[in-house]
Parts: C-alpha cells; structure tokens; sequence
C-alpha cells in the first residue's frame, strides 16, 4: 500500500510557492518551505498571511481553518530542513542554471529515492532537470497557476525517465489530497497550456509594439469581444513578464517557430525590472 503523503517541502516562498504551501496547509498536511534568507522568510510568511486573510474575508476558510494553515507552515534557510519530506515542490524563479544547481544539491540531501521532486517550471524540459540528480526517476513536472488556491488545474509532465509509479503517486496527490484537477502534457518546451497562450500573448505585445492598439483597446477587445475574463496584458502582467519572456525563450529555442519569439518591448521592460504586477509597473502602472 502506498504510504499516505503528510509532510510536503516547497522551495521557495514568492507567489508560486506561497502559494503551493497554501493549498498543502489547507488541505492539513504539515508543510516546510526553504527561502534563500531572513528577509524571504518575513515576505513569504506575510504574502501568505495576506492570502489567508483574503481567503478567510471572503468566507472561502473559517478563523478556525486560517489559524491551523498558519500554524502547519513553518520557515527555514536550509534544503536540510526538507531531507525527510515526502514530496519537494520546486518554485524558485524561471531561470534554468539556477534550477539545475538545485535539483543537484537537493539529490545529494534528499537520500530516500522514493521521495518525488516536483517542479513548477512552466516551460523547462523535464529530462533537463532530472538529469542534474541521481534518480532522474523521481522527478516530475507539477505546473501550477496563478493564483494556486483559485485555478483548479495542474499540468503533469513526467520525462522520458519518471517512473510510472512517481507519476501515479503524484497525480493521487494533487486531485485527492489537493483537490486540484490534473492534466498530462508531454515533455515539450512550454507543455499544453504555455505552447497555447504564450504566441497570444505575444501577439498581443507585438500589436502594442508596432502602435497597431494600445493595452487598453487589445485588452478590451478580448474580454468585451471575446468574452475572456481578462486581457491579454494584464495577464501577462499578472503572470510577471520575466516569466513570459522565459517560456517564449524556451519555446523558441525547442521549435524555433517565429510566433515563439519573444518581442524587443517584452526583453527591454524584463531588462528594465518592469515585470508586471509584482513590481508595481509593467504593461499598467499598479499602486
């Protein structure tokens, strides 16, 4: 019999993996999530906070429910703290050096092989990761999306070399302890959801680029004409253009399909720290 998963590590505390953690502790497993410092520990304890709060005020959680998530989160510095999980969670920024040194480091912590390495990545290919460790088998693409405690669905993206029973365990856990909704892609640059809307939204950048539209008509036309719940720019704003520009670069590079490239405008705001929402200016200005 499989043993029940209780104990889940997440690496990294910005909003994808505050998020993750969110969903774990709502759903009463204990959960540790590692940061690089002190200061990333109080930014992710406090984006967690909020989350709750707005969870709780609109009545999605009980006080009694927001206290217990809170109190089965707990912070640390060191991927030690997360030797003896049951499943890691990887969610640090896109950037694949910085991924590929981390799964290395982590396989040299983490001595149980049935222990599965989950990433968030949203566009690396799977195999790359797992090739930086000594069981490749156990690791596994977990795309979530934002926000994690809203969006019901998670892409599973097993490489060449995830073992059957790695992609079982995990899929049991997102839908039946998560209560998430899962979807198989293939091991492809961007997998299902990002080849899709990554060209969109790079259509709709490009549109802005060439002074065709400003954001605000591009985005009006989809949702008031198209009925989408929100425009193309303000997604990417929301999803970070450094994360954007990432997949398409990805995309790209395994395709090489022009409609993948990512736009000048898109690599100078990235360039510039203007990455959406999260810093405050991207394709809209945020208070």
């Amino acid at each position: 019999m499989t043993e029940k998963i209780r104990l889940t590590g997440v690496i990294g505390c910005g909003v994808m993996g505050s998020g993750i953690a969110e969903v774990c502790a709502w759903a009463g497993l204990e959960v540790r999530v590692a940061v690089r410092g002190d200061a990333s520990i109080a930014s992710g304890r406090a984006r967690l906070l909020r989350s709750l709060d707005r969870a709780l005020d609109k009545g999605k959680i009980t006080a009694a429910d927001h206290g217990r998530a809170l109190e089965s989160v707990s912070f640390g510095t060191g991927l030690a703290d997360l030797a003896d999980c049951q499943i890691i969670f990887e969610a640090i920024p896109e950037h694949e050096p910085s991924k590929l040194s981390l799964f290395a480091e982590l396989d040299k912590i983490v001595a149980d092989p049935r222990v599965i390495f989950a990433s968030n990545t949203s566009s690396i290919p799977i195999i790359r990761l797992a090739k930086a460790t000594d069981h490749p088998e156990r690791v596994i693409g977990t795309h979530f999306f934002s926000p994690v405690p809203a969006i019901p669905l998670v892409e599973l993206i097993g490489s060449l070399l995830t073992e059957p029973d790695a992609y079982e365990r995990t899929e049991s856990f997102i839908t039946q302890t998560l209560g998430k909704q899962v979807i198989r892609s293939p091991d492809r640059a961007g997998f299902v959801v990002n080849a899709m809307l990554i060209p969109y939204l790079i259509s709709a950048i490009r549109m802005m680029e060439s002074r065709f539209a400003d954001a605000d008509i591009i985005d009006k036309g989809m949702t008031l004409g198209c009925s989408h719940p929100v425009g193309p720019l303000k997604l990417a704003d929301l999803i970070g253009l450094d994360t954007i520009a990432s997949a398409a670069i990805a995309l790209y590079e395994e395709h090489k399909e022009p409609q993948y490239s990512p736009p000048p405008l898109l690599l100078r705001m990235v360039e510039g720290g203007l990455l959406g929402k999260k810093t405050g200016r991207g394709f809209y200005s945020y208070a």
